[in-house]
């Protein structure tokens, strides 16, 4: 895909590396409150104003948006401040809506990218539509289903496209609301090297106080910039009161993030800097070696298991290995779900490895190969 960077369609975004920030209330419940809160992140920095009109909700009762009416006090608040204007649309008939209203930027969110035919149906509605698009990553971790929303809207002749990673629902996020599982949106930007990419740590963090430590890892990253959700007064908001900042505490924020080059010209940085990457190069080598080595045990297990008639999955000696070598982990400085992650990895890989041992694949003529 052939795309047009944010920094070129953003009228008014920073130069060089300096992060876009996207900012403003989670939803829109007054005139008043989307006035106040759209001013107010405008005077922080803000490069865009954000406002959820439609609220999808995880269960029905809750605030769900107040709907169509909120859109012209989005429009006023951009116009206020002289800031481009964005709001989430999870069908054809918020689309409609939205352009209808003027807004400038539109979002799919998470719990619409997760569904194809949702997606579609707002590329439909965008055929023949100059209008930037941001996508949320899907509700789970899955890349392939993040991409293919991109390219429905490419498809339908978007190319000025956006991601927005927002962190990902599963069992145990904690601390977290969503766990950011950093690895997906970055291996995003690797299979799409032009797409804008920007992090949402409001979703991801679910609590004021978690705020500062996503932003400062999404801006380590390389990410190009944040969307911030920022409200006049976060105790009475009506959906998503934990996570919001006021516009002042969006500020503190930002004065409280490290901002780090991307190189260094020193030459005893870049000397040391080389030394240990060399150090990396042959570690890696060294792992990879043996990694083989590991697997070609696991295959000669799997050998003695098909002459004695045993099943491949031992779960007591799954079990001992888990417990044993996760000790091990810990003992050695390593992150627990770091340990849990590889640990996992190399026993389905075992798996794999005696499984091609003990049952063969078979020739077009049902004999063994």
């Amino acid at each position: 895909m052939q795309l047009t960077s944010m920094r070129s369609w953003l009228p008014n975004a920073p130069q060089g590396k300096s992060p876009i920030l996207i900012s403003g209330p989670c939803s829109a419940e007054s005139r008043k409150q989307v006035l106040a809160s759209c001013k107010g992140v405008a005077e922080q920095g803000a490069h865009m104003l954000r406002a959820g009109i439609w609220k999808p909700r995880t269960r029905p009762g809750s605030f769900e948006g107040v709907g169509e009416v909120g859109l012209p006090w989005l429009i006023e608040a951009g116009k206020a401040t002289g800031l481009p204007t964005c709001c989430e649309v999870a069908k054809a008939e918020h689309v409609a809506a939205a352009l209808r209203a003027g807004v400038d930027v539109l979002w799919i969110g998470a719990r619409t990218s997760v569904n194809p035919f949702a997606v579609q149906e707002v590329a439909d509605a965008l055929q023949g539509v100059d209008v930037p698009v941001m996508v949320k990553n899907p509700v789970n971790p899955d890349l392939p289903l993040w991409i293919g929303a991109l390219e429905r809207l490419y498809k339908a002749g978007i190319d000025k496209l956006a991601a927005i990673h927002r962190g990902f629902s599963v069992s145990n996020a904690a601390p977290y609301r969503n766990l950011p599982i950093w690895y997906l949106p970055i291996d995003l930007r690797r299979e799409l090297p032009d797409l804008t990419l920007i992090n949402d740590p409001s979703h991801i963090a679910g609590r004021r106080s978690l705020l500062l430590q996503v932003a400062q890892k999404a801006l380590d990253l390389d990410f190009d910039g944040w969307m911030i959700e920022s409200h006049i007064d976060p105790e009475v908001a009506l959906s998503d009161a934990a996570q919001q900042v006021t516009p002042n505490g969006l500020r503190n924020l930002l004065d409280s993030l490290v901002y780090r080059t991307a190189q260094s010209e020193d030459p005893e940085f870049k000397a040391n800097l080389e030394a240990l990457r060399y150090d990396i190069d042959n570690i890696d080598q060294q792992l990879f070696d043996l990694l083989s080595q590991r697997m070609e045990v696991a295959r000669e297990i799997g050998k003695y298991k098909q002459a004695n008639n045993v099943q491949i999955l031992q779960m007591d000696r799954w079990r001992h290995i888990f417990a044993t070598r996760s000790r091990q982990a810990r003992a050695g400085g390593l992150n627990d779900r770091f340990a849990e992650q590889v640990l996992q990895a190399l026993h389905e890989e075992s798996i794999q490895q005696q499984t091609h041992m003990m049952t063969p694949e078979k020739a077009p003529n049902g004999r063994a190969q």
